[in-house]
C-alpha cells in the first residue's frame, strides 16, 4: 500500500508514520521543510513542498505518483478542505481528513460520547473550523463520492509533550518545574471532570489499521484511550512521576480565561467537562486496535525523556509568571 501524509512530523502525526512504515507501507510525507530537523522514519520518502502555498509543485508530484490513501494533519479552515478536494480527487482511494474530538457538542447532554453524538461548539474557533471542513467533506462525498474518513483525536500526546490542562504546550516542562521547586499548581474548576488521555503510539494503531480499509469510507472515528480519570488524579500522577506530591489549587474556569483569554476555547468548550469516549466503531472496523499505554506509565517516559537532556527542561517564564499573578489573585477572594 502506498500512502501520503500531508504533515507527518507532528506529535501524533510521527507516531503514525513510524507504525505504518513498520506494517510495510510505502510511506511519502509531504513537508514545508522549514525544519533543519524532520524527525521522519528512515525508509519514508520525504517531499519538501507547501501544500497551501504550492498547490501546482504538489499536483505535479502527483502526476507521477498515486496514492491508496492521504492523510491531512494540517487542514483547519473549508479553504483548506476545498483545495484538498480539488488536488485529490479522482487521485486517491482514500482521504483521511483528522478532525478533532473537540467538535462534539458542548456543553454535552451525555457524558459518553460516541461518533453519533451531534457535533456543535460555540466556546472553540478551532472547533467550529473543524466542524465546517467536516460537513464539506461529507457533502462531497455524499454528492461526488469523494472517498474521505474522519479522523477525531481527542488529548494525544507522546514523549515530548505533557498535556497537563492548564500549563505551556511549547514548554511541556513548566508544570512539572514548578511541582518540583514546591509551586501551587493551577487545576480547573474542582478537578474532578472526567477525561481521556492517548498515547500517540496507541493512537496510531487505530488510524494505521483504518489505512485502505474501503469500509471505512464515509465515516468517522474517534479514536482514545479507554482509560478514564479526573484532572485532580492527571495532576497527581504527574508528580509522583516527577517525584513530588503536587500542591493542587483549583481556581474556576471562566476567571482563568479572563486572564489568558486563549483558554476559553480549549477549558469552557473541551477540558472541563467531563468526556468518555466510546471506542466501540474503531473496535470494530480495526479489531486489533487496543490502548495499551496508560497515564501513569505514558507520562513518566515523557518526564524521563526532558530530564535527560537540560534543553528539554526550559520553562515558559511568562506562563509561569500569569501563574502566580492568577494565584495571587484567587487567593485575595479568600480571608
Amino acid at each position: 500500500m502506498k500512502v501520503l501524509f500531508i504533515g507527518g512530523t507532528g506529535i501524533i502525526s510521527s507516531a503514525c508514520s513510524d507504525l505504518a512504515v513498520k506494517h510495510g507501507i510505502e510511506l511519502h510525507i509531504l513537508n514545508r521543510g522549514l525544519s533543519k530537523k524532520i524527525d521522519a522514519p528512515k525508509k519514508a520518502v520525504i517531499f519538501h513542498a507547501d501544500i497551501r502555498k504550492e498547490p501546482e509543485k504538489v499536483s505535479g508530484y502527483l502526476k507521477h505518483n498515486s496514492f491508496d490513501a492521504v492523510v491531512d494533519w494540517v487542514a483547519f479552515t473549508t479553504k483548506d478542505i476545498e483545495q484538498d478536494i480539488q488536488i485529490f480527487s479522482g487521485r486517491t482511494k482514500q482521504f483521511v481528513f483528522i478532525s478533532s474530538a473537540t467538535v462534539y457538542q458542548k456543553p454535552p447532554k451525555s457524558y459518553l460520547i460516541t461518533e453519533d453524538t451531534p457535533l456543535g461548539n460555540p466556546f472553540s474557533e478551532y472547533a467550529r473550523n473543524k466542524i465546517a471542513c467536516e460537513k464539506r467533506l461529507m457533502k462531497e462525498y455524499r454528492k461526488k463520492k469523494f472517498p474521505v474518513t474522519i479522523i477525531r483525536p481527542s488529548l494525544t500526546y507522546g514523549l515530548s509533550q505533557i498535556p497537563l490542562c492548564i500549563g505551556s504546550w511549547n514548554y511541556p516542562y513548566t508544570v512539572i518545574n514548578r511541582m518540583k521547586r514546591g509551586k501551587k499548581v493551577i487545576v480547573p474548576g474542582d478537578g474532578t471532570s472526567l477525561w481521556t488521555l492517548t498515547w500517540n503510539a496507541d493512537f496510531a494503531k487505530g488510524l494505521v489499521g483504518l489505512l485502505g480499509n474501503n469500509k471505512a469510507i464515509g465515516e468517522s472515528f474517534h479514536i482514545t484511550s479507554d482509560e478514564v480519570q479526573c484532572w485532580n488524579q492527571i495532576y497527581l500522577e504527574a508528580g509522583r512521576a516527577a517525584g513530588v506530591e503536587p500542591e493542587l489549587i483549583h481556581i474556576p474556569s471562566d476567571l482563568l480565561s479572563a486572564y489568558i483569554p486563549r483558554l476559553s476555547g480549549s477549558l469552557i468548550g473541551d477540558k472541563i467537562n467531563s468526556l468518555v469516549f466510546n471506542n466501540s466503531k474503531i473496535k470494530r472496523f480495526v479489531p486489533s486496535f487496543k490502548a495499551d499505554v496508560k497515564w501513569a506509565e505514558g507520562v513518566k517516559k515523557s518526564v524521563k525523556w526532558h530530564e535527560r537532556a537540560p534543553g528539554r527542561c526550559a520553562i515558559d517564564k511568562e506562563a509561569d509568571k500569569m501563574f502566580d499573578k492568577i494565584i495571587t489573585a484567587y487567593g485575595k477572594a479568600f480571608p
